[in-house]
Parts: C-alpha cells; sequence; structure tokens
C-alpha cells in the first residue's frame, strides 16, 4: 500500500529531493501535508502538482497569496507555526519528514510522535536541542525516528542485522567544506559567497554555512548520540573529503562496516521512507575506477572551533546544546547578512554557552526559555 507523507519544509534542499523521490515512486506515495515557511511560489508549484489535502505557509503574511492561487483545488490551507504543528496530527499521515530548518522543527516533531507518526528526521537540531525528550517520547509512543541526513543513515544502515551487537565506536565523516586544510588566517577573510560553495553536496544556505564551520558535523555528533544511544567518546568525527564513505560503525570485535556510494542525498531520503525495503533506482552508480584513492585525515578542531564546542555542550548536557543551537542560528543568519565575521561566530556562540542560565535537567518549557534568551543574547553580541 501506498505510504501516506507529509513534508514539512518542502520547498528547502530536502523537500525538494524527497518530492523528487515521490514523484519517481508513484505507487509507492502519496502526499498528504506540504509547508513551508515563506516561499509561497514554490510551494504554490508544488501545490499544484501533487495535489496534498492540506499545504501551510509558516509565514502568516502569505496566507492570501497562498489561499488565492489554490482557491479552485480542493486544498486546505493554513498558516502559521501552530498550523504546522497540528496537521501533523492527521489520521491519514504514516510518515512525517521533518526537512524545516533549525529549532522551528521541534514542536512539530513532537506532535507527530504524540500522534503516533513515524519520523524521517532531516532536521537534525530537533535532537541537538532536545534529544533526550524525543527518545523518551518515541519509545512511549512506539515510534520509530529513521535519519536523513546521510552520515546517520549510513550508521544505520551499517547496524541492520546487528542490532544485537555492541557497538565500540562510530566514525561521523565529514568533507571538511570549502575551507578544508585552511587556518585562522585564511578563516579571517573568508565571504559568505565563499562559504557558500560546498564542493560535493548541494544543500540550503544554513546547513551550507554549518557545514563550512564544522558547526554542522558536531551537530551530527549530538544527533548520533541519541539516535544510536552512545556515550560521546564513541562518536569520532573524520575528513573524507571525497565523500563516498558516509560514514563507518566500528563493532567490540574490532570489525568495521562502512556504507559507501556517490553524494546524493535522495537514497537516504528514500531509504528513510521505505525502510527495510529498497527500491530500484537511476542513482549514478559508483565506479572505484573514478575514485583509485580515498583519503580520510583528522578534523582541524583547533581552527573550526565549533566542532569543539558541540563536543563540550554534548559532554555538560542539560541545556547546553540548545544554547549552542539558538546562538549559532542567529550568528549564521548575521553571517549570511554579512554583519559578523566567520570565525567571529564560533566566538560569540562560546560566551553565550559561558553567560546564559544553565539548567541541568531541562523540560521542554526550559527549552523554550533558553532559546527565547539565547537569541536574544547572542544578538545583542552582534
Amino acid at each position: 500500500m501506498s505510504k501516506h507523507i507529509a513534508i514539512l519544509g518542502s520547498t528547502g534542499s530536502i523537500g525538494t529531493q524527497t518530492l523528487e523521490v515521490v514523484e519517481a515512486n508513484p505507487d509507492e506515495f502519496i502526499v498528504d501535508v506540504l509547508t513551508a515557511n515563506n516561499n509561497t511560489d514554490l510551494l504554490i508549484k508544488q501545490a499544484k502538482k501533487f495535489q496534498p489535502d492540506v499545504v501551510v505557509i509558516a509565514c502568516e503574511d502569505k496566507y492570501s497569496q497562498l489561499s488565492d492561487a489554490l482557491n479552485d483545488l480542493p486544498i486546505k490551507v493554513y498558516a502559521g507555526i501552530d498550523a504546522i504543528a497540528q496537521v501533523v496530527q492527521m489520521g491519514s499521515i504514516d510518515v512525517v519528514v521533518t526537512a524545516m530548518v533549525g529549532y522551528s522543527g521541534l514542536l512539530p516533531t513532537i506532535n507527530a510522535i504524540k500522534a503516533r507518526k513515524n519520523i524521517a528526521l532531516a532536521n537534525k537540531e530537533t535532537l541537538v536541542v532536545a534529544g533526550e525528550i524525543i527518545q523518551k517520547l518515541a519509545l512511549q509512543y512506539g515510534v520509530s525516528i529513521y535519519p536523513v541526513d546521510s552520515e546517520h543513515s549510513a550508521i544505520f544502515q551499517c547496524l541492520i542485522g546487528e542490532f544485537e551487537n555492541s557497538i565500540e565506536k562510530i566514525y561521523l565523516t565529514a568533507s571538511g567544506g570549502p575551507f578544508r586544510g585552511k587556518d585562522k588566517k585564511f578563516l579571517e577573510q573568508v565571504t559568505c559567497s565563499q562559504a557558500l560553495k560546498h564542493p560535493n553536496w548541494d544543500m540550503g544556505a544554513k546547513i551550507t554555512i554549518d557545514s563550512a564551520s564544522m558547526m554542522n558535523k558536531g551537530f551530527e555528533a549530538i544527533e548520533a548520540k541519541w539516535l544510536f544511544d552512545l556515550r560521546s567518546d564513541q562518536i569520532d568525527v573524520i575528513v573524507h573529503y571525497q565523500s563516498i564513505v558516509h560514514s563507518l560503525v566500528q563493532f567490540q570485535d574490532g570489525s568495521m562496516k562502512a556504507q559507501m556510494g556517490l553524494p546524493d542525498m535522495k537514497l537516504p531520503i528514500q531509504f528513510a521512507l521505505t525502510y527495510p525495503k529498497r527500491l530500484k533506482t537511476n542513482f549514478p552508480r559508483f565506479n572505484f575506477m573514478d575514485y583509485p584513492e580515498l583519503s580520510f585525515e583528522p578534523a582541524d578542531r583547533e581552527n573550526f572551533k565549533n566542532l569543539s564546542l558541540a563536543y563540550e555542550a554534548m559532554n555538560k548536557g542539560g541545556n547546553l546544546p540548545c544554547i549552542v543551537n539558538a546562538a549559532n542560528e542567529i550568528m549564521v543568519d548575521a553571517f549570511l547578512k554579512e554583519k559578523v565575521g566567520f570565525l567571529q561566530m564560533s566566538d560569540i556562540i562560546e560566551s553565550c554557552m559561558f553567560k546564559a542560565d544553565f539548567i541541568k535537567n531541562p523540560n521542554y518549557e526550559d527549552y523554550v526559555y533558553t532559546d527565547r534568551e539565547v537569541r536574544k543574547m547572542a544578538y545583542s553580541m552582534l
């Protein structure tokens, strides 16, 4: 039977590629819900093409434009963040693809889990901010969380058939971004346009900047902690600039498994939607002769301080990862608007970690408070 899916963030990089997977497999999937932040024009095109039951635009000022454009179609139109958090509870939905950017994905994911919807998780910030709450809810409501990030999908694929065997260590691979091998003197001068030129992946602006600063890899380490029930010392980051080995698992007997393939986000997206089944694709195939050498090197935590800050937050726990995430979202937005330098982002994030109120055992309300206050703090430091 076809799976009914909701795509939160359908106009972003992951959302558009999810729709490409849907279009390539029309007998497998039915789109029930599409949501976007403010890209009304693309959301309108998607709605007309895929005919979902519901579309939601987070920016309430765009409601009239969206509603008028879809007025002649049997599609319900809503606006606002609260509407997104509500529509994920629709009875027809089987899987919710959480592809919203940043903290905004937390509440819709919580509501989807409480409605017993399986999650295809592309919004790593949900687990970064509130991993303990999310995992407890998933267990309580019997919900599966399938990772969409290529690195976590790789770990998940390596663990299939190995769930009774203890993990000794996992290795998350990083491309190194556009500034691999550069020192602080170089990084002091980098521009936004340089940071947006990722060598291997086609991603949205926010995650591309996070990749350039290595914060993305730090967040992936925190996400892995919760997804696979690991300690921080069991999670290592290695730079593999070809992006062919997507991540590795080392078991307690010393044996290692790796998942490999050409960099294409549609593969982990499709696997998250179809697990345990693998659908036939026409994706380009990897050829060893095109890559006679695969290289690996340690991550540079000295020049890319964000990775160390993320590990520090993971080790201390509490609401510290939430503090890092909130400060980072403000810094990335400021960098994209050329209001802060590349290395200054890390300095301000670190300052917020010292100055913000630390809460050892936060609840959901504590996360909301922390996110709000740290955003104000970070903005005031610009």
